[in-house]
């Protein structure tokens, strides 16, 4: 059983800029989340992708859209992919809410295996759907290339799952927006051709 993964963030959001916590929130992408969509997708044009799949989140259906045109390839929606609810941190940007609830947000910074948000969702729930999400594309697509397209939090999952770490790993993967991360699922083996490529953006990637 095979399968080629190639795994990209959404590109920027007004959230992303002003380091806000999105979750479920629908924020559309800036400009420069546009461009970087388009950026990536001329990246992956030249890749025989079978299809392409994103998280249900506006930011990374539009994303997976510029992607799947040059493919001729209609997005294919799984909710399993959003992003982590943050509940009640939605919208907040990190030092508001670092200021009003310092111990949990310090739980988040330094053991995110033992987040859950006020409201949202744990980490390692996340961590489980994810997983699920991922076998049910080796079980679907064996033989073949596909891209995902969704969020910061699933995709650093996405990587330590692969490297067989855990969820209090977290902060050692990083994911920037409309970075490409390519995995390889092999029977057992997982193998990270490359992650959080950024050589596609140019000048649009984010400082």
């Amino acid at each position: 059983m095979s399968l080629r993964l190639f795994v990209l963030r959404h590109g920027e959001t007004v959230f992303t800029r002003e380091r806000r916590f999105a979750g479920w929130r629908d924020v559309p992408l800036t400009d420069a989340g546009l461009r970087q969509s388009e950026a990536a997708a001329a990246a992956l044009s030249g890749v025989a992708i079978s299809a392409v799949f994103a998280s249900p989140l506006e930011r990374a259906r539009t994303s997976a859209e510029a992607v799947a045109k040059p493919h001729r390839l209609a997005v294919q929606i799984m909710p399993v992919f959003r992003e982590l609810g943050f509940g009640a941190w939605e919208g907040r940007t990190r030092a508001e809410v670092e200021a009003a609830e310092p111990a949990l947000y310090d739980v988040w910074r330094t053991a995110p295996d033992r987040f859950a948000a006020p409201g949202g969702e744990s980490l390692p729930t996340v961590a489980k759907r994810v997983a699920e999400g991922i076998e049910t594309l080796r079980a679907d697509h064996d033989g073949e290339s596909v891209v995902l397209v969704t969020h910061a939090v699933v995709i650093r999952l996405i990587v330590l799952d692969g490297l067989g770490l855990g969820p209090a790993r977290l902060w050692s993967i990083d994911a920037s927006p409309a970075g490409i991360t390519e995995l390889e699922y092999r029977d057992d083996w997982v193998t990270v051709h490359r992650m959080n490529t950024l050589a596609h953006l140019g000048a649009e990637a984010e400082r």
